[in-house]
């Protein structure tokens, strides 16, 4: 894959309904995720689940872009070959998390701002030379009483809108990931707001910094109901007003949006995107950067024993196609017997 530019690498991850299998959770995240089947989180079984995941057919023609943590681009499969020359030899490209992590606001300890600019160009200089084609980092948007506060969200994508200008400096495509979490009682109305004072806060802080929109990918928050709300809010719904945000907010020219599925059930992100792609009436290729949403089902089936291997794949290849089948508005319920 002679991908040159940036605009080409970011559209290639997104071309014809493919997205990206997020696998960059910390060890600790992937400590939890193991806890919950039983299996020890060692770095040799970390590896293990990682490399089924990336050797499975379902990779290929359905997923652009798999994201690794530090860890994972430095390691080798069981046969020796490293983990990002499998990536790239089922038509996916590497990327890697280059955020540090979130650290309380001085002024308003409830909330985070994402850290990680410090030693940032040497860290992607590093990666892009092991084979990285893309970078991601998240910050995150917290909803509750008197939150988030305007300092919370434009420091936070003022810290976006510097790593990604640095991320293209050292020729890899930035993902911005401006997530706002659902967690809380929140209705889908002040997600709404919250989101669209995000994103607009973002686009600026992106515009003043010069970073090349048309080689940048957006991964958001769907705009839903909060967790704990009495009122949830129905597919339909929840496509109609995340399109509507993002349509008020995010410039045409980006060539793709890639949502991350945030603590939803593996069918209602899949639902959610397909139903938005169905409605359509935007420029942009609107996919999905999943984790949990595309693992979960694989993690289940896998439970850390070398005989589960093939229908853990199975499992991961499933979920990847219906997601791709939603990024083209195809899917339906009934492909999910």
């Amino acid at each position: 894959m002679a991908l040159e530019s940036l605009e080409e690498i970011a559209t290639y991850i997104v071309a014809d309904g493919k997205g990206i299998l997020a696998t960059d959770e910390s060890n600790p995240t992937c400590g939890k995720r193991f806890d919950s089947i039983g299996v020890e989180s060692t770095e040799e079984n970390r590896r293990d689940y990682r490399e089924m995941l990336f050797r499975a057919e379902g990779v290929k023609n359905n997923v652009g872009g798999v994201i690794l943590f530090d860890e994972t681009i430095r390691q080798k499969a069981r046969d020796g070959t490293p983990l990002v020359d499998l990536i790239t030899s089922q038509g996916a490209l590497p990327g890697i998390k280059v955020d540090k992590g979130l650290k309380p606001l001085d002024d308003s300890p409830e909330e985070t701002v994402t850290q990680g600019l410090d030693g940032l160009s040497e860290r992607c200089s590093e990666y892009e030379k092991m084979g990285a084609k893309f970078a991601k980092w998240r910050a995150v948007i917290k909803i509750g009483d008197g939150i988030p506060t305007d300092d919370c969200i434009n420091q936070n994508m003022e810290a976006l809108s510097k790593y990604a200008k640095i991320v293209q400096f050292n020729k890899m495509v930035p993902i911005v990931e401006p997530e706002v979490l659902m967690e809380g009682n929140h209705s889908i109305e002040r997600c709404f707001e919250v989101n669209s004072k995000t994103l607009n806060s973002l686009f600026n802080c992106l515009d003043k910094h010069q970073v090349n929109i048309k080689g940048t990918l957006l991964k958001p928050s769907m705009v839903t109901s909060g967790k704990d709300a009495e009122n949830q809010a129905g597919v339909e719904e929840v496509a109609e007003q995340t399109l509507k945000c993002l349509l008020d907010n995010v410039p045409a020219d980006i060539p793709g949006i890639t949502f991350l599925s945030g603590g939803q059930s593996d069918i209602d992100a899949t639902a959610h995107l397909d139903a938005m792609n169905k409605i359509g009436g935007f420029d942009w290729k609107l996919s999905f950067s999943y984790g949990r949403a595309l693992q979960q089902p694989a993690l289940k089936a896998w439970l850390g024993k070398d005989e589960n291997i093939e229908a853990a794949q199975q499992a991961l290849s499933h979920r990847a196609l219906m997601n791709k089948k939603a990024a083209t508005g195809e899917w339906s319920q009934s492909l999910e017997k």
